[in-house]
């Protein structure tokens, strides 16, 4: 904190206890321990006001950089950035209106006017080989097994239940008989 080595601490230690005595010693010492905690206090308040105004001047600035942010032309500011000439907006529109003025020369029907396809368009297979039609074996392969009727697999024969077995007429396996 101060550079004071343990030497010069001992000395500051002997000079107080001649010039207080040792009768008053702990009373001084006990009124400086108070006087340096208040001290400690104080520097920590000061500090904490003036991270509290920092804090404050911090959280200004970006209130200020969220409301430049909301005030943003974003479509603007991406504008001037891809074309800041303007040349690349004005050869777009141009050509627009020159498609515009050749589609109203040839009279072309609008993309939404166009005859509807006709709905039982079914796409052919394509075969293996483009000679010819693919083999029977081939498209054998290619369709889904046959599946049995939902009737078919409801007609399984049921099964008897389990008949308990009956006990032997001549008494338990366990029994000892005595005569």
């Amino acid at each position: 904190m101060f550079d004071i080595a343990w030497s010069e601490m001992a000395v500051i230690a002997l000079v107080a206890l001649v010039v207080i005595g040792p009768k008053d010693l702990p009373k001084v010492m006990k009124q400086v321990t108070f006087w340096i905690r208040r001290a400690r206090h104080l520097a920590a308040e000061f500090q904490s006001g003036i991270d509290e105004i920092v804090r404050e001047a911090e959280l200004d600035e970006a209130r200020k950089a969220i409301e430049q942010v909301k005030t943003m032309d974003i479509a603007g500011e991406i504008e001037k950035t891809v074309d800041p000439t303007g040349s690349l907006k004005a050869e777009l529109s141009e050509s627009i209106e020159a498609e515009k003025s050749a589609d109203a020369a040839l009279k072309l029907p609008a993309a939404d006017s166009a005859p509807p396809l006709p709905a039982e368009i079914t796409p052919e297979p394509f075969p293996a080989d483009p000679s010819g039609p693919a083999p029977a074996s081939e498209t054998a392969l290619l369709e889904p097994p046959a599946m049995p009727a939902p009737s078919a697999l409801s007609q399984q024969p049921e099964r008897a239940p389990m008949e308990p077995a009956e006990p032997d007429a001549g008494g338990s396996a366990g029994s000892l008989d005595k005569a």
